[in-house]
């Protein structure tokens, strides 16, 4: 139950503000949404759960404070449904009755100062009748989605292959720490003439996605699209961290915008931030390898866990993900893919860069290096017997055609890296780790065909193009080449091309910054739209001229979302990383000294962006392979402050060389494939190889922390000692 309020506090406070004056204050030049001036906004906060599972007996408001000087939010609020529209209808804008996890969203408050704002947040008091929490996937009982994807009898070939390896693999969470923390501003508005309607609401936000966020604040508030507009503020970094989660900040904010009828701004502080927000699924792979005494691969038999959280949110798509790059950029006559997301009473996990094949792809590539062991042959020499070429078929049984670069980008980086050399320190081991991986650009299967995505470009004057498209640039170089593309399409100079800014009342949905479809798919939009502008302009059409593109899946592209059979890609984009580290036996610590990559992008559109690309993403896999940490105690993070949340500076960096390798996609626009996600994919297991080559010891997890690696070092001395020593 939730006792009533002080009969003082007021439903609404002071006036409303018209749409179109909150939307000039952004629509012009970069600003954060915390650098935003915006007269007589009011500050909002987030009361949040303080146990990881119960029953909300009561919500208590102290009667000492005035509370006519906030405003409150309740689920009792709000006038739509009170869900978060993503994948599923599971996760509450507000918890009403129970709580799922640790810092889940009760109530909100609004205030005109941040110091009013602290004495109402200590004011409220919430009463709980805890129940069992389940913090571990091995002991969760509810599934949010399983996946199953079967090639050739994987059970007679493993009976008869002379060898059959099983390892098991661990990979923890990580978060996505971009550069400000979630934050929303939202300005409320009411209709206006004869039979004008309730009012509507202007959010402005540092996001990826706008469409995700326009969908959930009209199911969340029950406005139509015209009454809610979305507008991408200068975003300093996604990871995934800025898709799906925006939505449930800009709801928060929405609901004490228009019951305070003034704009209110509801900034996470980093702390706030750390604690709440989705994080990397941590997760289990198991795999069992069958191979002949030559090399040959004849089964893989995988099975994944991933733990999703107390929330679905985008789980069921990172499952897939995972799954469907499972296996490697290997062939295999022989595959089986078991893999299951489960819920617990964690802070739920969402979208990260990689989305899911991180995760499997380390355990892919470690099994190379474990079943070369076994075989007592380079690992090397595995990767280049068993890698996928120009006719081979997937997993899922998709045969590829095009853009093929297993083999060019393993002996591009081979070709770059240095001559190796042995540490002259007796307590320091140094040793060489390669990774080959690959990754699906855009989204899976059907993915792209029921986005339709849809970008437009024009001709407002003679000689001035704007390109209108909802992806956003979140640092990645997006306007930059959507310009380059369409200016090359136009036949003009780069400097006649603007961007629209992302704001739902002037853009079409393109569909999300995500997936790495950004360049290949939208790009490709924007080329088709702009070729057909210049087109009807050498007609003698005169301006304004507006032009429209919408996806149309290939008819080439096939795909079964009941069997997950077929061409789960347009085509994959691929990677082969050689990481150097050095270890100190003494304490445990990894220190990655060089980093080479080579990177098939397709087509570089802007080369230098490319690399900044590459080399931001390898460093974050570096910092998940060795000091990114997040631990728990029930169901809490306990390091959710920068202070003990480490990631890699620039002093723990390595030497990083990246080169591009260019095997253009007819799909895409002049051969560009999407690269945003890959470099997250091959550091991580080239690291976690190099410290076995190194020490000889074995560590089937990320990351590899000091005392994970003592612990391992401990554990290959015993079985030298003993001679248990095994893959």
């Amino acid at each position: 139950m939730i006792l009533p309020l002080p009969s003082s506090v007021p439903t609404t406070v002071g006036r409303s503000v018209p749409r179109r004056e909150g939307a000039e204050k952004v629509t012009g030049r970069a600003r954060y949404t915390d650098d935003l001036v915006v007269p007589g906004a009011w500050y909002g906060r987030t009361i949040r759960s303080t146990i990881a599972r119960g029953a909300i007996r009561a919500i208590a408001f102290d009667p000492a404070f005035d509370w006519s000087r906030v405003v409150v939010v309740t689920a009792a609020d709000i006038p739509g449904d009170n869900v978060v529209q993503l994948i599923r209808d599971d996760q509450p804008a507000l918890a009403q009755h129970e709580v799922r996890h640790q810092e889940e969203p009760i109530l909100l408050l609004a205030a005109p100062d941040r110091a009013t704002l602290d004495e109402a947040a200590h004011a409220v008091r919430i009463d709980y009748a805890p129940a069992a929490a389940v913090l571990a996937p091995e002991s969760a009982t509810e599934t949010y989605t399983t996946i199953e994807i079967t090639k050739g009898d994987v059970d007679a070939a493993l009976r008869g292959a002379d060898a059959v390896v099983e390892r098991t693999f661990r990979v923890g969470l990580q978060e996505q720490l971009y550069i400000e923390p979630q934050g929303a501003i939202a300005f409320p508005y009411r209709g206006s003439g004869p039979g004008a309607r309730a009012s509507g609401v202007t959010v402005i936000g540092s996001l990826q996605c706008p469409y995700y966020v326009h969908r959930a604040l009209k199911r969340c508030l029950g406005l139509p699209d015209a009454q809610v507009v979305v507008i991408q503020a200068e975003t300093g970094g996604g990871f995934g961290g800025k898709e799906e989660y925006p939505s449930l900040v800009a709801i928060h904010a929405a609901l004490l915008a228009r019951k305070a009828a003034r704009p209110v701004r509801l900034i996470y502080d980093r702390h706030e931030d750390l604690a709440a927000t989705t994080k990397r699924h941590p997760g289990v792979i198991t795999h069992r390898t069958g191979v002949r005494r030559d090399g040959t691969l004849l089964a893989q038999d995988i099975e994944i866990v991933l733990d999703g959280g107390a929330y679905c949110t985008l789980t069921p798509v990172v499952l897939s993900r995972a799954a469907i790059h499972a296996a490697g950029p290997y062939g295999c006559p022989n595959v089986r893919i078991r893999a299951r997301a489960v819920a617990t009473n964690t802070p739920p996990n969402g979208a990260f860069r990689g989305f899911g094949a991180p995760q499997s792809l380390f355990a892919a590539e470690l099994m190379v290096e474990h079943v070369a062991e076994r075989l007592g042959v380079p690992s090397l020499d595995l990767r280049r017997k068993w890698m996928l070429r120009v006719g081979d078929t997937t997993a899922t049984g998709q045969r590829l055609t095009e853009s093929v670069s297993a083999e060019l980008v393993l002996e591009a980086a081979l070709k770059a890296a240095t001559p190796f050399q042995r540490s002259n320190v007796p307590e320091v081991r140094r040793g060489r780790g390669v990774s080959l991986v690959f990754h699906g650009s855009g989204f899976t299967g059907s993915g792209e065909k029921k986005l339709a995505g849809t970008v437009a470009v024009e001709c407002t004057r003679e000689g001035e193009f704007r390109i209108l498209t909802a992806s956003t640039e979140i640092g990645q170089g997006t306007n930059t080449i959507f310009c380059q593309i369409a200016a090359a399409a136009l036949g003009v100079r780069l400097e006649q091309v603007t961007l629209a800014p992302q704001d739902t009342s002037l853009v079409p949905d393109s569909g999300p910054t995500v997936a790495s479809r950004t360049a290949m798919i939208v790009g490709g939009l924007i080329h088709d739209a702009a070729s057909e502008l210049r087109d009807r302009l050498r007609k003698a059409e005169r301006p304004p001229l507006r032009v429209e593109r919408t996806y149309v899946q290939p008819d080439t592209i096939h795909w079964d979302d009941q069997t997950y059979r077929g061409d789960a890609y347009p085509v994959y984009a691929w990677a082969c990383t050689i990481a150097d580290v050095e270890v100190d036996t003494d304490t445990g610590e990894v220190h990655v000294t060089d980093l080479v990559t080579a990177v098939d992008c397709g087509k570089a559109i802007h080369p230098v962006m490319a690399e900044g690309q590459i080399e931001g993403g390898s460093l974050q896999a570096v910092g998940w392979a060795t000091i990114e940490e997040i631990k728990m105690r029930d169901g809490r993070y306990l390091n959710d402050r920068l202070a003990t949340y480490l990631i890699p500076t620039a002093l723990d960096a390595p030497r990083i060389r990246t080169i591009l390798v260019e095997n253009p996609y007819s799909g895409g626009p002049f051969g560009a494939k999407g690269i945003g996600e890959l470099p997250m994919d091959g550091p991580a297991p080239a690291v976690i190889a190099a410290i076995h080559h190194a020490t000889g010891a074995w560590l089937d997890e990320v990351p590899a922390t000091p005392e994970k690696v003592l612990e391992a070092l401990r554990i290959a001395d015993f079985g030298l000692r003993n001679g248990t020593v095994s893959s």
